[in-house]
């Protein structure tokens, strides 16, 4: 299987670009980001690409991928709702409907959020945007789309967020995951469960396109 990755340096894209190469039946993975994750590895390979509004010039290297992992997302804390739908929506969109077009048969893979409203009614700007992000997601022609909706995510294996107060937030959290996850199990994951449950998916489907917390953790 040959996997694009978009958010690769962020906190879940660290987790799921390790998750892809360590498996064995995952055979390549392209990066495409606006720097590079500065890790080396026999499949990893790397696009660094400034402009998100325009594919055209890379599009050469992004046909003949099975999936597409897209992890690409920022907090709408301080961001007016024009600034965080251009990020949320025109930039996955643009990249989304580039892909669709050169792999016809690739799944499609998107990490949501927790409290997305499919209906893009609600008032809250956030889950309103991610709801019309992932209703338009499902419209495109890909051989299969899939939301992906985690709460709480744990980080593992080292991995960091950019954010220094998220980074704070979780060194502070990561002893009291066991207790949370004994305690809230509907509502908390980790890096780790994101990154396996997206190429468990990606090979095999499951039962429904809009994947909450819980369905994510139910993935083996």
């Amino acid at each position: 299987m040959k996997i694009i990755l978009f958010g690769a340096t962020g906190m879940v894209g660290q987790g799921v670009l390790r998750e892809c190469l360590l498996d064995g039946e995952v055979e390549s993975v392209l990066t495409i980001g606006r720097s590079a994750t500065g890790q080396q590895h026999e499949k990893l390979h790397e696009i660094v690409h400034q402009d998100f509004s325009d594919f055209s010039a890379i599009a050469g290297s992004l046909s003949g991928y099975d999936a597409c992992f897209f992890c690409l997302g920022v907090s709408s804390a301080g961001m007016t709702e024009q600034g965080y739908r251009r990020v949320t929506y025109d930039i996955t969109m643009t990249a989304a409907q580039t892909l669709a077009k050169l792999n016809p048969d690739m799944t499609f893979l998107y990490v949501s959020g927790a409290g997305t409203d499919s209906s893009e009614r609600v008032r809250m700007m956030w889950s309103r945007v991610k709801g019309e992000t992932e209703n338009a997601l499902l419209r495109l022609p890909f051989k299969a789309a899939y939301m992906l909706r985690p709460a709480y995510i744990q980080p593992m294996h080292e991995i960091r967020s950019k954010t220094k107060l998220y980074q704070a937030l979780y060194a502070v959290m990561a002893p009291l995951y066991p207790l949370w996850k004994a305690l809230l199990p509907k509502y908390v994951t980790t890096t780790e469960q994101v990154g396996r449950a997206m190429i468990k998916i990606a090979k095999l489907g499951a039962p429904k396109h809009v994947l909450e917390n819980q369905d994510i953790n139910s993935v083996r």
